[in-house]
């Protein structure tokens, strides 16, 4: 699978340069995750603007990244879904599920205020 990494002060953009994503596919961006949660950027966005088609089993990996991520205090956001994904999340039932935005620099405000919030939530 083809991505492109960006890591910032605050979180990493992964974005996938393919047309499609499928589950092997997505157990691939699963092992590049786990990896860079290893060092101390460990916030996520992944722009999917090239993808046109996902299946139900990467939907789903999402959606776990996603959960994992936010279970262990970090941020995990999407942004740059087509159209035709789009629908196909929407009746897959996932599209509720996950933290999705229409623009990179939208997903960018999330992670920044996820991240405000939870240096606010630890403070206390």
């Amino acid at each position: 699978m083809q991505v492109k990494l960006d890591t910032k002060e605050k979180f990493h953009v992964i974005t996938i340069l393919e047309a499609s994503l499928t589950a092997n596919m997505t157990a691939e961006l699963e092992t590049t995750f786990a990896r860079l949660t290893q060092n101390d950027v460990k916030n996520f966005i992944v722009d999917m603007e090239p993808v046109q088609r996902i299946d139900l089993e990467a939907s789903k990996k999402l959606a776990d990244m996603q959960q994992n991520s936010y279970e262990n205090g970090h941020s995990f956001v999407i942004c740059g879904i087509q159209p035709e994904v789009e629908t196909f999340l929407d009746e897959a039932e996932l599209l509720e599920l996950l933290n999705i935005t229409p623009t990179l620099s939208e997903a960018m405000d999330i992670v920044q205020m996820e991240e405000i919030e939870r240096e606010l939530f630890n403070d206390d």
